[in-house]
């Protein structure tokens, strides 16, 4: 799949971005504006990213417009736009070359010496961007494209002036063989996105492919069967890290310093290498962290910088994001939408002081949740209290499926469905109590439920 086209930007001076405001365009613009390229852009609503790229001069129309892309050298595209929009129709009839997001991400990490790409089923972003906190406060000025924002750098990226690049690689419709990296990190491979491999054959195949991409070191999870069956033969330099497995990099010394949150000593070949306290809930951290350490000893940043850095990270947005309190009743929201990770979510969530704990689930795309149900319906329960919204589509239509919500709250003992946000707020605020916390819980916009109960 990796068609890359190396004159992409030689010819091209001016770009137009076609959903402009959307996190995963914006670092994108930051770093191409900061090399001199005249940029443009449309989107439908206006927000905080948009107010921002106006600060940069950057000229921004609102709605989709033929006329939008006069003088384009190149167009840039969102994966949520449609092949019927005015602006692409209009690129094809001029005959302006159109590149969807993840292609020009991949032409943007070869402009870096050394990029460091992020993937797995879990832990994208919170690895990303843990691994960019730490990078930043060593002074190594990375630019970065992460899925969730980090408060260090207050954006979901940055254009950096050092070597390095760190950018959070999705799997999904195998956009991350795009991307060239020097670095690859696996923290893990779960059955995910089966809609689109169809098997979980077909998903190893692309991460092994997205592996086979790397030209410096592959650094793997040592405790993960798939991925460990991935790297197996790998024809590349392989670093591992791990907890239960000997790895080049082990976590040793693992203890509950407070209830949820972990510390523990990194070694090396039985040489210690840094002191590790996490100030984000969750034993799966542990991995992350570990995934970080093992990078950024490999790039020799001195191991102050790697236990400081990891120390200050309390996580990205929408990454256990403590959104504040109402009447004693604390609302977190987390981005979990996969039974693995709420699982972990949960297990989390259970090993703070809280009276009860309330999961507000919303299921993304009727085929995961078809898929998976019977996995929802085990992991969910972890939770004191279960209320499941409407599923959320996505790029898939309802007809098509026979799956509803309700199917899922009828395998799940005392659980409630709910139709509406506000439905969500209204039935959790009239019965949770103070102590309790509440967890919105999804990838699609479920984090609204949560500031409807905050107002």
């Amino acid at each position: 799949m990796s068609n890359f086209n190396s004159t992409l930007l030689d010819n091209a001076h001016r770009l137009h971005f076609i959903g402009i405001g959307g996190s995963g365009m914006f670092p994108l613009v930051q770093i191409l504006a900061a090399r001199g390229y005249s940029i443009t852009g449309s989107d439908v609503n206006e927000g905080s990213i948009i107010d921002t790229e106006r600060k940069m001069g950057i000229e921004v129309f609102m709605g989709h417009k033929a006329e939008n892309i006069a003088n384009a050298d190149l167009i840039v595209y969102s994966a949520a736009i449609s092949p019927s929009n005015p602006e692409l129709q209009e690129a094809n009839r001029l005959g302006i070359p159109a590149v969807e997001r993840s292609v020009l991400l991949g032409y943007i990490t070869r402009l870096y010496p050394n990029s460091i790409c992020i993937a797995g089923t879990h832990g994208k972003t919170s690895a990303s961007a843990m691994m960019t906190q730490v990078f930043e406060m060593a002074g190594k000025d990375p630019a970065a494209v992460i899925g969730g924002k980090l408060p260090l750098i207050d954006g979901y990226g940055k254009n950096g002036t050092g070597r390095e690049i760190i950018v959070e690689s999705c799997e999904y419709a195998r956009t991350f063989l795009h991307l060239a990296p020097s670095i690859s990190v696996l923290l893990n491979i779960d059955a995910d996105h089966l809609e689109y491999y169809g098997n979980m054959e077909n998903l190893k195949e692309a991460f092994y492919r997205f592996c086979l991409l790397t030209t410096d070191t592959v650094v793997a999870n040592a405790d993960d069967e798939n991925t460990c069956s991935v790297i197996h033969n790998l024809n590349r330099h392989i670093c591992t890290f791990g907890i239960k497995n000997n790895a080049d990099y082990n976590a040793v010394n693992i203890s509950e310093y407070r209830p949820g949150f972990f510390s523990f000593d990194v070694v090396s070949q039985q040489n210690p290498i840094t002191h590790i306290e996490l100030n984000i809930p969750g034993y799966h951290h542990i991995y992350n962290a570990l995934a970080v350490c093992s990078v950024a000893h490999l790039c020799k940043i001195p191991s102050h910088w790697i236990e400081e850095g990891i120390k200050t990270f309390h996580g990205a947005g929408r990454r256990f994001e403590i959104l504040g309190e109402v009447n004693g009743i604390t609302i977190i929201d987390d981005y979990a939408h996969h039974p693995t990770e709420i699982e972990a979510t949960l297990k989390a969530a259970k090993e703070l002081q809280f009276n009860q704990v309330w999961a507000v689930f919303q299921p993304y795309t009727y085929s995961r949740t078809e898929m998976l149900l019977d996995d929802f319906a085990k992991v969910l329960p972890i939770a004191d209290h279960v209320v499941v919204t409407k599923i959320m589509g996505g790029r898939e239509t309802a007809e098509n499926y026979t799956v509803k919500a309700e199917d899922l709250t009828a395998k799940i003992p005392n659980s409630t469905c709910v139709q509406t946000f506000e439905e969500a707020k209204d039935f959790v605020l009239s019965h949770a109590k103070k102590g309790d916390l509440v967890l919105t819980l999804g990838c699609g916009d479920i984090y609204k439920a949560a500031h409807l109960m905050l107002k």
